[in-house]
């Protein structure tokens, strides 16, 4: 549990207006964090060669990136941690992994089994450690990465402050009064449908997917229903659990490739509808930014006894309105309600309409993850500007997708108001304006002219007040890039590897706009 320090800690009232400056619209350094604080979720990949090198782990490349998205770069404040409690006789030459809680470290124990993988407990530190080895390293960060489950790096820092191994903490403001309260004050706004019972905060985006996964899989294993369906192309995490997770993978994992086909799935359900335990569907999904006929699908979902897990991160649920027809929605919060860009959260509602609402209330309970102290104090001071910041963006995107769509050089343009799925969307959407901050486009020329020398912030994660410009899938699935038959699988899927994802930022739009149009030339 997090201790929290008197740190310029902010006033109640003071949450919204909260601004600090943004950083000006260059390709910063190599491994620079994005933004330059400490617990950056985000750093700068700004070639696509020193991309490539960051995927392949190149030393050259890997020795400037100090951090980089927790869930896939250790926190430094981890490995600091980590490598001062190794020091101790019973740790000594063993690998020592980091974990959110008691409960989490347990089942990392579980899934590192076969390599004699052993539960730490010290210091009010929970983690397991492990004879080094790089199959179960890599198994070991494959769990977390997937489940959301590390150790908070705010939670690390305070720790090695707590033990001497720091003088103090990085000073920021945080929310003095009650932030789990504010928090829920502000998710209600959200998700009006859903009462104080019905979110549960989680330390992550993909543990909020991970406690919703594990709570529909568990009610529905007793109706024997195992089979997760997977509706168009997801985030690779999320990817990773129905695929990875389900009691039997190759049984029960199914992938419909477009949001579009619902009589695809009408056909699976008529095949195997008493076997199937849920659908999940990003509502756009990333990076294609498409959106089912939710209605329908919801419709077709609950006919059959399945159960629907909506994820409306691209856009968050200020945008669109998704609990009425969803079973469950996961939303990552680090996007948009944390728009510093500076920690993980994440959240799970339960419809209370939902046949299941009462089982689904109490099993996502028993498989989050919640944040610590100071992670909740740090969110509740940023998530007032939510709103505001939502709006910008409602401004600006239009502005940005309408330059791309007019270039001569770009080739397709995918947003919310594209038009192939305009019309889901607007059936959803809380406004109008209300297209979140995240488009893609795809380019006629080559990827690595443009990318290089964009004046952009470049790296991982969106929905934060910095710009950023990433190559998807050169970052979130380059096992599938750099292979004929990845790229093969991409192309069956109707994906360009070479595929661009903007999220906008809080900049003025006539900068990035000016910054995109240098860089196409």
């Amino acid at each position: 549990m997090c201790h929290p320090f008197n740190l310029g800690i902010a006033s109640p009232d003071q949450s919204a207006s909260f601004r600090p400056l943004v950083s000006p619209l260059v390709a910063l350094p190599l491994g620079r964090r994005i933004p330059d604080k400490l617990h950056a979720v985000s750093c700068s990949l700004p070639t696509l060669r020193e991309l490539v090198g960051y995927e392949e782990r190149d030393p050259g490349v890997m020795r400037h990136v100090a951090s980089g998205y927790p869930r896939f770069v250790i926190h430094p404040c981890l490995r600091e941690l980590a490598a001062h409690l190794g020091r101790a006789g019973e740790l000594r030459g063993r690998t020592l992994w980091l974990t959110s809680s008691e409960r989490s470290a347990a089942a990392l124990a579980v899934r590192l089994a076969r390599f004699g993988a052993v539960v730490f407990h010290a210091e009010g530190v929970h983690g397991v450690s492990h004879a080094p080895g790089p199959e179960a390293a890599a198994a070991a960060h494959a769990f977390l990465q997937n489940t959301g489950m590390f150790l908070g790096s705010r939670e690390a820092e305070e720790m090695l402050v707590r033990l001497g191994a720091r003088r103090e903490a990085e000073p920021e403001p945080r929310f003095a009064g009650d932030g789990t309260a504010e928090i829920r004050r502000v998710l209600r706004r959200a998700l009006p449908a859903a009462a104080g019972a019905d979110l549960s905060l989680a330390c992550s985006g993909m543990n909020a997917i991970y406690a919703a996964f594990r709570a529909v899989s568990e009610l529905q294993a007793a109706r024997g229903r195992t089979i997760w369906v997977q509706l168009g192309w997801l985030y690779r995490d999320t990817i990773a659990l129905l695929r990875d997770y389900t009691a039997e993978p190759e049984r029960d994992y199914v992938r419909i490739i477009s949001v579009h086909d619902l009589p695809g799935l009408e056909r699976l359900f008529a095949e195997r509808g008493d076997r199937i335990a849920g659908v999940f569907a990003e509502v756009p999904t990333n990076p294609l930014i498409r959106t089912p006929d939710l209605p329908a699908l919801a419709a077709l979902v609950r006919r059959h006894g399945a159960r629907l897990v909506i994820d409306p991160s691209v856009v968050s649920p200020f945008c669109v309105d998704v609990l009425p027809w969803a079973d469950v929605v996961v939303n990552s919060l680090t996007k948009y309600a944390a728009c510093e860009g500076d920690l993980l959260a994440g959240v799970v509602a339960v419809n209370p309409e939902s046949p299941d609402a009462e089982a689904l209330r109490a099993a996502v309970r028993r498989w989050v993850e919640p944040p610590c102290r100071a992670d909740v104090a740090r969110l509740a001071r940023e998530i007032g500007g939510w709103e505001d910041f939502l709006a910008k963006l409602g401004a600006a995107v239009p502005r940005v997708a309408a330059f791309l769509e007019s270039h001569p050089k770009v080739k397709r343009v995918y947003w919310a108001l594209a038009p192939d799925s305009r019309a889901n969307y607007l059936r959803l959407a809380r406004g109008p304006a209300a297209p979140g901050g995240l488009l893609s486009f795809t380019l006629k020329t080559p990827l690595a002219p443009f990318y290089d020398v964009a004046r952009l912030p470049k790296g991982a994660s969106f929905g934060m007040r910095d710009s950023l410009l990433c190559p998807f899938f050169y970052i979130a699935h380059y096992d599938l890039v750099k292979t004929e038959a990845g790229r093969a699988e991409l192309a069956a899927s109707g994906i360009d590897p070479e595929l661009v994802r903007l999220s906008v930022g809080a900049e003025p739009v006539d900068e990035i706009i000016a910054a995109l149009a240098d860089a196409l030339g």
